[in-house]
Parts: C-alpha cells; sequence; structure tokens
C-alpha cells in the first residue's frame, strides 16, 4: 500500500529539491558548529529559559490578584529565598556526610578487596581458578578517577557560580518582558503556526522539566526514607546523589542506583542487594505509577525515539542535550503529527 506513495516521492525528486534539501544539511551541520562555538552563553540562556518557564505558571497565578511586574518580583524572590534554603540546608549536610565518605574511601574500597579475596578463594575450592588482581587495580584506578571527577566537579560549580547569577538575572528579565521577544522569534514561522508552535513549546518544555523536577524530588525523599528505616550510612549523601542523577531522563536513574549499590557494598552484600532491591522498586512506583499522572498531556513520545533523541542529543550537546534533546523531539512530533513516533494510546 506505501507503494505509490514512494514511487510519487521519487517522481518528485527534482535536481531543485535535492540542492535544496543538501543546502538543508550543511545549513544544520553549520548550526550545530556555531552552537558548539558560543555553548556557554547558549546554555547561560537555556537554562535562564527553562528557570522562567517554571516560574511563570506560578507568576500567571498570582498576576490574577496583582499586577504582574509586581507578581513577577515577589514570585522570584520567594523561589530564590525557597531554592537557596534548600540548597544551604540540604547542601551542607550532604555534602558533609559526602566528605566523610571521601574519608573512608579508602577503607571502603579494601573491603571490596577482601570481599573479592574472599570470592576468589571460595571460587577455588571448587576448582575454579579465577584471578581478580587485575580487577581490583581496575577498581582502586576508577576510585581515585571518580573521586578526582567529584572533586573536580565541585570546584567548577563554585567556579561558575557567576554563570548561576547571570542565569537568575536573565531568568527574571525573561518572567518581566519575555513575551515580547517570543512573539518576535515567533515572526519567522508562518501566521498559521505560530499558536500551534507556543502551544507545542509549552506543553513539551514545561511539563517535561516541571515533571523531571518533581518526580526526583519524590525518588530522592523516598530514597531517603528508606535509607534511614535500613541504617544505611550516609543517608541524606546518598539520596542526594539518587535524586540528582534521577533529573537525567533515561537512564539517571538506573545510574544512581547502580553507584549507590557499589558505594555500599563494602557494608555487606545483603544491605547492598537490599538496597538496590528497594531503590529498583520506588524506581518502577515512579515511573509506572507517578510519571504518567505527572507527565499527562506533556511528552507523547515513542520510548525508541525518546533514546534516539537522547543519543543524538548527547552527541551534539553534552548533558545540556541530554535534558533539551526530548522536550524539543516533543515540540517536532507535536508540530508535524508524525503519529508512528508518538507513544501508545490508552
Amino acid at each position: 500500500m506505501n507503494e505509490p506513495n514512494r514511487q510519487s516521492f521519487w517522481d518528485n525528486l527534482t535536481n531543485t529539491k535535492l540542492i535544496r534539501y543538501v543546502l538543508l544539511f550543511a545549513l544544520a551541520w553549520a548550526v550545530v558548529q556555531v552552537l558548539a562555538y558560543f555553548e556557554t552563553v547558549i546554555i547561560i540562556f537555556v537554562f535562564a529559559a527553562i528557570f522562567a518557564f517554571l516560574l511563570n505558571f506560578p507568576v500567571r497565578w498570582a498576576s490574577r490578584i496583582m499586577p504582574r511586574g509586581v507578581a513577577t518580583v515577589l514570585v522570584f524572590l520567594l523561589s530564590l529565598l525557597l531554592i537557596g534554603g534548600i540548597v544551604v540546608t540540604l547542601g551542607i549536610a550532604a555534602f558533609s556526610q559526602a566528605q566523610q565518605l571521601v574519608e573512608q574511601a579508602p577503607q571502603l574500597l579494601n573491603s571490596v578487596t577482601e570481599l573479592l579475596g574472599n570470592l576468589q578463594s571460595l571460587l577455588q575450592r571448587w576448582n575454579l581458578n579465577v584471578d581478580f588482581s587485575e580487577l581490583e587495580g581496575q577498581l582502586r584506578n576508577g576510585a581515585l578517577s571518580t573521586l578526582g571527577l567529584g572533586f573536580t566537579t565541585v570546584q567548577n560549580v563554585l567556579a561558575n557560580a557567576l554563570d548561576l547569577i547571570v542565569i537568575a538575572v536573565v531568568a527574571f528579565f525573561m518572567l518581566l518582558d519575555g513575551k515580547r521577544l517570543w512573539d518576535l522569534i515567533l515572526r519567522i514561522f508562518p501566521r498559521g503556526m505560530r499558536d500551534r508552535i507556543t502551544i507545542a513549546v509549552r506543553k513539551n518544555f514545561l511539563g517535561f522539566f516541571w515533571g523531571r523536577f518533581l518526580l526526583s524530588v519524590f525518588f530522592g525523599i523516598s530514597v531517603y526514607i528508606v535509607f534511614i528505616l535500613l541504617g544505611v550510612p550516609y543517608a541524606l549523601g546518598l539520596a542526594a546523589i539518587a535524586g540528582v542523577f534521577d533529573l537525567i531522563p533515561g537512564i539517571g536513574a538506573t545510574l544512581g542506583i547502580t553507584l549507590i549499590s557499589l558505594i555500599i557494598l563494602p557494608q555487606g552484600i545483603g544491605l547492598a542487594l537490599t538496597v538496590l532491591v528497594s531503590c529498583i522498586l520506588l524506581q518502577q512506583v515512579e515511573e509506572n505509577i507517578l510519571m504518567p499522572r505527572i507527565m499527562q498531556g506533556s511528552i507523547n513520545m515513542n520510548p525508541v525515539v525518546m533514546f534516539f533523541a537522547l543519543l543524538v542529543g548527547a552527541r551534539v550537546a553534552g548533558l545540556v542535550g541530554v535534558f533539551l534533546s526530548i522536550p524539543i523531539a516533543g515540540v517536532l512530533i507535536s508540530l508535524f503529527e508524525v503519529e508512528e513516533m508518538q507513544g501508545k494510546q490508552d
């Protein structure tokens, strides 16, 4: 049944259209290069736009009872106080526990080495000659690399504090007068598409980032409660790791769970397995019960397309591309109404 459409496409493919497609591909490549060159500036404005998107909803709600300018200032200041209070309160405690974890890293590594030695002795009793010496060396090198990466990341965050201030300032002015700038951007599109683009961007971007934030908060808090009940050491620091990793779409929660289980492994295989199973159950609750309700009316995408978008986004723009790839793909699918790329409808 698709044969006539395929023949029609090739019959209509003229030299002019072929050149146009090649030029479009070259333009896309050039845009990627420009984006890579201005990466820092783009990251600042992208995160400022995300922050402004998230705050726009409470600003619109508050604008019903007060002028928009007053509502913007009030919501912006309250959000900064709330975020600052949470970061200072939880951040200090989590950083303190993380510092203790780093100080005890050699002991934890020795415990893992001892477990591998016991496992090797047990296998030798069964006439299975296995040498874990190379694996032990890789674990030590990997642990040192991870600690170095952690310290480097903290240093980069502290060094980029000025960028965080710039992001907050830009987001504030986007809230105040961003509509006129958005209307200017929409002028490059036909009039009939402008409303659809606005609705698609608001639905996919706002719904996606707000939903991911709520899901990561739930996952971090629930993991912390489970860790307290199980008596896991460094519960707050490990829960913070789980919540931060859960922000990464697709595989973030899985990476966080795996990392936490490896950190807890020296405390005992039973405790590590209990933590692993508990985190997996919480992840299933998040993905199968909460996510469909929180993300309802937002991203509607086939899982295969989602992972393809994640890989492309990571290749083009790194971690920023991972966060932006899904909402951008959702906007394109919504605008062009590609039903084959959408998720299953219940």
